[in-house]
């Protein structure tokens, strides 16, 4: 296979589980969150198909960490056109969430402008601003995880980190190497655990047979720092699965996890 249908194919690549209702989805497409001389940012808002305009419902954010122009060198689109973000905010929305993609050019910048660009508008896009959820894997991991070390940000009621490299903790610098390597941002260099919020439970997701380098040792050293701490984290580890397992490894057992992760966030995203 030639490098550019390899591309293809990866961009295109879907998630291995369908529910009623994810070609129905309402979607609002490049939204403005930002605008100014060089670019506007935008994001694609999924919602639910019988969502009624003057409702207000909880959303997800997929966290993207790779800024845009440096992702659609390498795959051939932005974050926010993969086929994989494309179908899980399609699952979200069938499930009853409001899901949001987004463009960027700095990613942990813009992540902070795109949650409060829908805490500020939030009535105008029918969005609860107090019900909001994030959803990252690989590389996006640690800009989410440092959104949820920000007290600004406190909106925030859940997290879904799938198959992620974590934190750099014991003087360990994987996570770095990584960030370098494959482009991601890693604002959480030099953070602990003890930053973390304790209020905002958290889904952990680990591949068993991942095959980033190192990806697995962060994530394990992550999760014994995370218990000794008390975090409300609920951990899967799927032994038999690769990298990317929700679109590379299509099994019943890949699926029961994808609907536990939408249980997850129905579940921390309800009204209370």
């Amino acid at each position: 296979m030639s490098r550019d249908s390899e591309q293809e194919h990866i961009s295109k690549k879907t998630v291995v589980y369908r529910i009623h209702g994810i070609n129905d989805v309402q979607v609002r497409r490049d939204v403005a969150y930002r605008t100014g001389d060089a670019e506007t940012l935008t994001m694609d808002i999924y919602y639910p198909p019988d969502a009624a305009r003057a409702a207000q419902i909880p959303a997800v954010v997929t966290v993207a960490g790779f800024p845009d122009p440096g992702y659609e060198a390498k795959v051939g689109c932005k974050f926010k056109e993969m086929g994989a973000c494309v179908s899980w905010a399609r699952l979200m929305a069938a499930s009853g969430l409001a899901a949001i993609t987004y463009t960027n050019r700095e990613p942990a910048a813009d992540l902070d402008d795109v949650l409060r660009y829908v805490r500020e508008d939030a009535a105008r896009l029918g969005i609860d601003e107090s019900r909001i959820g994030l959803w990252a894997s690989s590389g996006n991991v640690p800009l989410a995880l440092s959104a949820l070390m920000r007290e600004e940000h406190d909106g925030l009621k859940c997290a879904v980190l799938c198959y992620g490299i974590m934190l750099d903790l014991d003087g360990f610098t994987r996570v770095a190497e990584a960030a370098e390597t494959w482009g991601f941002v890693n604002p959480c260099a030099g953070k602990s655990i003890a930053e973390l919020r304790e209020d905002v439970p958290l889904f952990i997701v680990r591949a068993g047979r991942d095959q980033i380098p190192h990806l697995n040792e962060t994530l394990d050293r992550f999760l014994m720092k995370a218990l000794a701490r008390n975090l409300p984290v609920t951990f899967v580890n799927h032994a038999a699965a690769p990298h990317a397992f929700d679109l590379f490894h299509d099994s019943e057992t890949s699926r029961e996890i994808i609907r536990q992760i939408l249980a997850f966030m129905r579940f921390h995203l309800s009204a209370g």
